[in-house]
């Protein structure tokens, strides 16, 4: 059964820096995209950051500058790194993974299970 593990995040300073990384685990063959997004109380869930499947990356106009998105295809692997941090990149942070393809799935679609961040003096 393929699963997300998230590790990284807790209390930050501001104009602190963070390190997030989800690791895919299970038989698998392929991932076509992995990310973060966030979400804070009231809020839907944002986009942060997405290593796209060729490559590229996109990267929210909130974070711009302050985000760095990175990807080990070999270990299944997205890590997000944050610098110069405000109180405003508070929130959950769940890594997200599309197009698995798994010894038991085709087409599969996972969220992890959300990282709290949070970045106050």
């Amino acid at each position: 059964q393929v699963q997300l593990v998230e590790s990284g995040g807790g209390l930050v300073q501001p104009g602190g820096s963070l390190e997030l990384s989800c690791v895919a685990s299970g038989t698998i063959f392929s991932i076509g995209s992995m990310g973060w997004y966030r979400q804070t109380p009231g809020q839907e869930r944002e986009m942060v950051a997405v290593y796209m499947s060729g490559g590229s990356t996109k990267i929210a106009g909130s974070v711009k500058g302050c985000a760095t998105i990175s990807r080990a295809y070999a270990q299944e692997t997205v890590t997000l790194q944050m610098n110069n941090l405000d109180p405003r990149d508070s929130g959950v942070y769940y890594c997200h993974a599309y197009r698995i393809i798994s010894l038991t799935d085709r087409d599969l679609t996972l969220w992890g299970q959300g990282t709290l961040v949070t970045v106050s003096s």
